[in-house]
């Protein structure tokens, strides 16, 4: 489940992931406001929790992000400013280790109850 996360400052899209990410919610809900800030002109600055509940995407929801990895991410690299990923979970933390130099702009990951700092930072 993605629920957004409201009360952050001007700029920033927030989103808190739970369960298993499944396709439409994945497209929709996420990807969605994404694409219409992108096509505002604005800069990204994304903040993504995600917490124990979090138990990963499913194969349509992994599908969405590989093609919106081209789309998004490739086709738009220059409107990544900032990307903060709030979590605890291991295996998340190991991935960004391995792979977040291939993410576009800045990538920090926080601790979980660290969400006050992510948002300082993406704020900055």
């Amino acid at each position: 489940m993605v629920e957004p996360i409201g009360e952050l400052p001007a700029g920033i899209l927030g989103f808190r992931i739970t369960g298993k990410l499944e396709r439409d919610e994945y497209h929709d809900t996420l990807i969605a406001p994404i694409y219409a800030a992108l096509e505002r002109g604005e800069k990204l600055r994304v903040l993504v929790e995600l917490p124990d509940e979090f138990e990963g995407l499913d194969a349509g929801a992994l599908w969405e992000d590989l093609k919106a990895a081209g789309s998004v991410g490739l086709k738009h690299r220059s409107a990544w400013e900032r990307f903060a990923l709030v979590t605890d979970k291991d295996w998340i933390r190991r991935g960004v280790a391995v792979f977040g130099w291939v993410s576009p702009g800045e990538m920090r990951v926080f601790a979980d109850g660290e969400r006050a700092q992510a948002v300082a930072w993406l704020a900055e």
